[in-house]
Parts: structure tokens; sequence; C-alpha cells
């Protein structure tokens, strides 16, 4: 299958309860993007939907005046329907859509609402073009439509495609299958400044769904999140804190939660991206980061295996319910792939630290073998050089396999595409501080272990000052990574301020990693660049090469609180702070690193992901810092 163009997603309204999700125009129809639809698991149930009401000419569109989105399962639009209004310029009859989605449901509430003193009647039909396409092919751009069938009557229709069904109720209306659509008619009669309400459902189904709703509130919900004096942090808190609640999913047959990476694509388990918004997140609830950890936990490999890259101790990369292709790029994933090579020190890291926030012991100790089987692999994959470094075996998987996992990600200076295998900086940071930290929590158990590791820890450190500094005309910095023949890729990236706080700086060194982070080449003022301006790849709209991604500037922050740089901190907090006022506090994936100088706000990468699950606990971060 040949690729197409990726759906934007920048000027879409979403409302999910994961795994299920409706992307819409402001208008709250379906259609006009290539994003639009009802989707469910990896399936878009529907691609289509169109509102109509009847007037004296003709079919009308009402005409969107405003959208507002009440939570992140909640969407309500208004519009006006002039052609059944009176003359005066005072709009006096309007359509309100409420929108609520939860998990294998999506419910809209229909109110007609009047001020004229007579009263209004009209026709409302609702057109729903049924779609039953692989979610992997919306997001190639060549999304095909499955065959379906329908049974039912007038008030409910069954829509069946292979194992995977829709069942669409609206009570006091007329429903009917309509070539390849499927039409919802009512029949409005709204009194003298009066109301008339209707409502449509929708019930899907698929039981390849490898994925769960979770099944109880969040726990910051239940105790209160603490208040921020600055309104900007309170509302992205608030903001961040419900996209998390409806990002929450398990596993089927088990209660522990993990947070989805994010919307559209990315309603599943990853291990990296699902640790890292556990871990940001902590000091709200630590209780999802120990679910997370099970979670994980329960599927770490057991034997070598190429073509899923398995090792014994590995922590997988993504879980799928199928194999995934990505049209386009040679990438053919199996359904469970461990492709990463960071998720498993940084699953260490997470069960050091939420065993420090109050994890009960006896969970910590129940995942002992888990901490061990972890550690041995990151003690016994460092190559030959003492270096974590990954490369693909198979041809068809990730080629560059950090949280940077584009294709582009690794550059020199000169805009060169570095070969692999590679040895990533900040990877060595995480083992450095996995070894320190894990050989600190078994030491606190009565674990036997502490010092092999704490010695492997010091001998990665001195190897990582040694090989990885470079010095160029922006300075002296830590390499992105070795490549194939070790030598330091020389582009100065974000990466480095993921080393902040592992250990493996020292005092000096970190002060100057985040000097540069805070720089001009490296800073937006909207949050850190991935890429420096004076890099020959970088590029404000590259998807790791000059953007800027908020949690990847969160981490950075934090590593300088850990470091007690607390001036560059709060400096980076406060350019976060400035991209979620123009983001509405819906912090997206990724934005431009265009210069807060030059321009009043970041330009939105179209087609990032929102909500992403580690832009929004980056919130979290920031409030940290800020010390609320």
């Amino acid at each position: 299958m040949s690729a197409g163009l990726q759906p934007f997603l920048s000027d879409a309204v979403v409302a999910l309860r994961a795994p299920t999700q409706v992307w819409s125009g402001r208008d709250g129809g379906l259609g006009a993007q290539p994003i639009d639809g009802i989707y469910h698991g990896d399936t878009r149930f529907v691609r289509e939907a169109l509102l109509t009401y009847s007037t004296a000419g003709g079919a009308s569109v009402p005409e969107a005046i405003s959208v507002g989105e009440v939570s992140a399962s909640t969407v309500s639009f208004t519009a006006l329907l002039r052609g059944i209004d009176d003359d005066w310029p005072d709009p006096k009859v309007r359509l309100e859509r409420v929108r609520t989605v939860e998990p294998g449901v999506v419910r809209e509430r229909l109110t007609v609402r009047s001020h004229l003193t007579a009263p209004v009647s009209t026709n409302l039909r609702l057109r729903l073009v049924p779609d039953f396409a692989p979610l992997q092919e919306v997001k190639a751009g060549v999304p095909g439509s499955g065959t379906w069938t329908a049974h039912g009557d007038d008030q409910t229709l069954r829509l069946e495609s292979d194992a995977t069904t829709m069942v669409l109720s609206a009570p006091a209306a007329h429903l009917s299958s309509e070539g390849e659509a499927v039409v919802i008619e009512w029949t409005v009669e709204c009194p003298p400044r009066g109301e008339w309400s209707a409502e449509w459902t929708v019930e899907l189904d698929d039981p390849g769904l490898i994925v769960a709703p979770a099944a109880t509130e969040p726990r910051w919900r239940a105790t209160g999140a603490p208040a921020a004096s600055d309104s900007r942090l309170r509302r992205w808190v608030d903001r961040a804190l419900s996209d998390l609640d409806a990002l929450r999913l398990t596993l089927p047959g088990s209660p522990d939660e993990f947070l989805a990476a994010g919307a559209p694509w990315f309603f599943t388990l990853f291990g990296r991206d699902s640790l890292w918004a556990a871990r940001l997140l902590l000091p709200v609830d630590p209780g999802i980061a120990a679910s997370t950890l099970r979670v994980l936990a329960r599927m770490q490999g057991t034997k070598v295996d190429r073509t899923t890259a398995e090792e014994p101790g590995k922590i997988l990369h993504e879980l799928r319910a199928g194999e995934l292709a990505m049209p386009g790029e040679g990438i053919v994933l199996p359904p469970v792939y461990y492709g990463t090579v960071d998720a498993t020190p940084l699953w260490v890291c997470l069960l050091t630290e939420a065993a420090e926030a109050g994890m009960p012991e006896p969970d910590v100790r129940a995942l002992v073998p888990a901490l061990r089987a972890a550690l041995d692999w990151i003690v016994s994959s460092a190559g030959d050089d003492g270096f974590l470094d990954y490369v693909d075996e198979t041809g068809r998987g990730l080629s560059n396999q950090g949280w940077k996992d584009s294709g582009d990600s690794i550059q020199w200076r000169d805009g060169a595409l570095a070969r692999g295998p590679i040895a990533l900086c900040e990877v060595q940071g995480y083992a450095y501080e996995a070894a320190v930290t894990g050989a600190r929590l078994l030491e606190s158990l009565g674990e036997d272990g502490a010092r092999p590791l704490r010695e492997w820890a010091a001998g990665l450190r001195r190897r990582f000052a040694e090989r990885f500094w470079v010095t160029t005309s922006e300075g002296r910095y830590p390499a992105i990574a070795l490549d194939r023949d070790g030598r330091p890729v020389d582009t100065l990236t974000s990466n480095i301020g993921h080393l902040l706080g592992t250990g493996i700086l020292d005092p000096d060194e970190a002060r100057e990693v985040a000097r540069l982070l805070t720089g001009a080449s490296m800073t937006s003022g909207f949050g850190i660049r991935t890429m420096s301006t004076d890099a020959a790849g970088f590029w404000p709209l590259s998807y790791h090469g000059g953007s800027v991604w908020p949690h990847d500037t969160a981490i950075a922050a934090h590593g300088m609180a850990r470091e007690g740089l607390r001036h560059e901190a709060l400096a980076v907090v406060d350019g976060l702070l400035a991209a979620a006022e123009t983001f509405a506090f819906r912090v997206p994936e990724l934005y431009s690193g265009d210069d807060r100088s030059t321009t009043p706000a970041p330009a939105p990468y179209p087609a990032a992901c929102r909500p992403q699950a580690w832009s929004a606990a980056a919130a979290i971060t920031c409030r940290e810092i800020l010390g609320v």
C-alpha cells in the first residue's frame, strides 16, 4: 500500500474516553477533514455525519457560532437555525449539540431553543456514513471502507462488519439505511419561547480489542489536586488531569491501569510513553506508577526473538492487536514489539521513585524479580564499548529506538545522518540512574547485588565523561550519540537535558548543559528546541529536528531543579506556561520551535497528537517546580 498524506489534527475538535474518540470540525460535523470520525480501538466506525434542518427553501446546514470543550469527554456545539427564524437581526432559534463519549459509547443530545412567540416546526436529519476502516489506514491517508450490513427497525439499527458491530438508537426518531449511509430523522415541534430535545446513541464493539477502559475513578479526582496560584498553571493542570483521566486504560482481565500514549493514534500501551507519563504524574498519583510497572513487568521479555526484538529482562515498546504496517516507510512492527533501548532503564527509575514516594513495600517486593531481570538486561546489553546502543536487526523495525524515533532524528551538525548501532546520550544517563537507584532499592530491601551495580555505574559514568563530550562553536556539551564507529555525533540537541538529575554529570557539567539549553539557539521562549538553530538540519517544524516537545522540555526543567539550578528551571517553566496558554491549555504532542521574540505564539505542528499523555503530565512537573 502506498502512503497518502497523514491527516492534520490541529484544527479538529476531539472528545474522548479511551479507547473511544470522536474527531470533528468546530461545527460538530464529521467528514470535512480526513481525521473526522467516530473511532473505537483501532477502527473508524463512522467517517461522516451531516446534520441538516428543513426550511421553506429546502434543507439547510445549521450555522455554527461556538464550540465549548466541557471536559475531555464532553463537547458542546452551538449553531443558529436562521432558515426558520424571523427577520429581526437578533437570532432567536438556535441548536445545541452536546456530545459525550464513554468507552464504547457515543451519545449526542440535540436541543432546539426558540425565543419566538410562535411555535417552530422543522425536521432534523442526521446522515451518517459508516466506515469500519483500520485506524492505521486513516493515519497513512489511504483509508478504505469496510463492507457492512444493517438489521433492525426504525428505532434501532445494528450494523455489522465482520466481527465488529455498531448499534444506533434514537428514541422518537426514524432510522433507515440509504445506500452507503444511515439516516436519523426527527420531527421538531418547538413551543413558543420553549425548547425541544432528542438524543441519539451509538454503541461500538470490537471483540479484537487488546485494551479495556479503566474501571475506577482516578486518584486525583478522589483526593483533589492542589490548587495553583498562577491562573495559567491552574487551568493547565485542570485540563491536563481531565485529559489524563480520559487516557487511562487497562489490559483485559487486569485492574492495573496505565496511560495510553495519546489520541488519535496511540490508544494502547507504550513502554516509554506510559512510563514517562506515570513518572511525571507521580506527585499526583503514585498508584498509576505502581500499576504501570506491574503491567509492563507482566510483559517483560523472557527470550531472545529477533523478529520482535525481545530479550530477557527487556521492557516492551508497543502493544497492538495485529501487525502494524507504516505505508511508505518500510516499517512493519509485530503486535508485541520490544524495539526500544530506553524503556527498561526507565522502568527501573520509575520503580525506585515510586518506592520512595510510598508504594507499599509488599508491592515493591513483588516486583524484585522483574527489577533484577531489568538490571541484568541493562548491564548485559552494554556493547563492547560499555554503552547501551541499538540497531534494528530485521530491516522492518524502527531505525531509531530512543524517544526521538523518526528516521532522521540522529544527525551530525552538517545534517548528515548518523549510522548505527547508535548509543544515545540520554540512555546512558537513564542506565546510570537505574543502576545507582536500583542498587539502593535492593539494599533497602535486604537484597544482594548492590555492590556490582554501583561498580558498573561508576565505570559507565567514567566512560561517558571520556567519550561523549564534544567542543564546537556552540560550546562544550555531550554529543547526542555515538555512531557505529564510536564517534560522538556532535549536534547540540535537547537530549542532553535528560542527563540532568541522573547523576551522570558533575555539578559543573550540569550547569554548562543548563546554560546551553536556556541559550538562544536552544530555547524558543516556548520551550526547549529538539535541535539547535545552529545545526544544518534545524527546521522549526521538523518532528525531532527543531520543534519543541513539552514533555522533553519538562524533563529538562525537572532535571535542572534536581541539580539545584532553580533559576534556569523557572525560566523553562515560564516558556511552557506561555505555550500552554496559546493552545487553550491542551498542550499538544509538539509544536514549532519558532522564537517567542518574533512570534506571539508557536505554530502548531499540524499532525501532532492531542491530548498526549506525557505532554499533559508535563503540567504536573511544572507545578512541582513552582513549589505548588
